[in-house]
């Protein structure tokens, strides 16, 4: 995972734009359809010109326009999009600021909803980011998406085919379903790491430290990650329930389709508690590993006692027939070699046994 370092010196000028994330290689493509209960349009590669025939014909006057951009580092284009819908500057501004957090807010008659969406990689201990802005006004719904992803597959399908209630209903509805989709995706990461985690607590026993210290670290700092995500999701799609239960609706978000918003709200309070959950098994998992370290270390340690001890009384003696003295007792006996270490061999064996009799011996080894 790579953190968006945020720039101290940046222009200040007024209308000033600037993109500031790390996907500027793919050239900015746009998609859009056209839709109603009765059937659909849909455009692809489609241009600013088109786009702006297209939301002006009023014979489609009703019908739920959804244009999905992927790429921003277009910075004319997105501007020029937002001048065309009437977008306040601040709005365009937050688009291509990339590093700011997710957030709900109404501007007059357009709701503007900015999103982070992950997705774990294929390398292991990496996290994939990335930000999703709506736009709302009428019955157009604008998606921003930093480069192209397959988020939204399964909707343009079901526009396609009729499937559901999606052409049934208006752009608030698509908008839930994109939100859906996104979170979808938090849900897939979140089960990657409950993987990762099963297989930390496996590894407890066996792995090297330095590497399961290393794969800890990484699993919590992405879990914390994705609830620094998912709370300002939270509380976003909070508003949305309080002005439900206030019946003060947004004026861009229907009243029907609140009870939606409501679920993905729900959903938003299981992810956290997932989160949470995970990170506590990782600390348990992190503890063990520490404890089951230090235990080992101290059967070491009394191994390493009980030898001493063994060997302190062989040394005291060794220590005394060491000493040069002219007049010492049993200096020139002829078998004092052959006493001397028939007393070392009585000395140890009775130590073993009381050893093994009191089960120190016995438990040192069968615990190492």
């Amino acid at each position: 995972m790579k953190r968006i370092e945020y720039r101290k010196v940046r222009r200040v000028q007024p209308n000033y734009y600037e993109y500031t994330g790390e996907h500027t290689t793919e050239p900015v493509s746009m998609q859009l359809f056209i839709f109603n209960e009765e059937g659909y349009e849909e455009y692809k590669n489609v241009s600013l010109e088109r786009i702006t025939k297209e939301c002006t014909d009023e014979r489609q006057e009703g019908d739920v326009k959804w244009l999905n951009i992927h790429g921003l580092h277009d910075v004319e284009l997105i501007k020029n999009i937002g001048t065309f819908f009437s977008i306040e500057p601040v709005v365009i501004g937050d688009i291509l600021n990339v590093s700011r957090r997710t957030r709900i807010e109404e501007f007059g008659d357009v709701l503007f909803f900015s999103v982070k969406s992950v997705l774990p990689e294929e390398f292991e201990g990496e996290l994939r980011t990335e930000q999703v802005s709506f736009l709302l006004k009428g019955d157009v719904i604008v998606s921003f998406q930093e480069k192209k992803s397959d988020y939204f597959g399964h909707i343009r399908e079901r526009i396609r085919t009729g499937n559901g209630i999606v052409r049934k209903r208006k752009n608030d509805y698509l908008l839930y379903l994109m939100l859906d989709a996104i979170m979808e995706n938090f849900f897939i990461t979140t089960e990657k790491y409950e993987t990762q985690i099963d297989k930390l607590s496996k590894d407890t026993k066996v792995a090297r430290q330095t590497d399961f210290i290393k794969s800890v670290e990484q699993t919590k700092e992405n879990l914390y990650f994705l609830k620094r995500s998912v709370t300002p999701l939270r509380d976003a799609l909070y508003n949305l329930k309080t002005h439900r239960e206030d019946d003060d609706e947004f004026v861009t978000i229907r009243k029907p389709t609140l009870s939606f918003f409501a679920r993905l709200h729900q959903k938003c309070l299981e992810l956290l508690d997932q989160a949470e959950y995970d990170l506590h098994s990782v600390d348990s998992a992190s503890n063990f590993h520490f404890s089951a370290q230090s235990q080992r270390m101290n059967q070491i340690m009394k191994t390493l006692t009980i030898f001493s001890v063994i060997f302190m009384p062989l040394t005291f003696i060794v220590g005394v027939y060491g000493m040069n003295f002219d007049n010492m007792p049993e200096l020139r006996t002829e078998n004092g070699y052959f006493v001397v270490l028939g007393v070392m061999a009585v000395i140890i064996i009775a130590m073993v046994i009381y050893f093994k009799k009191e089960r120190l011996v016995l438990n040192t080894y069968n615990e190492i």
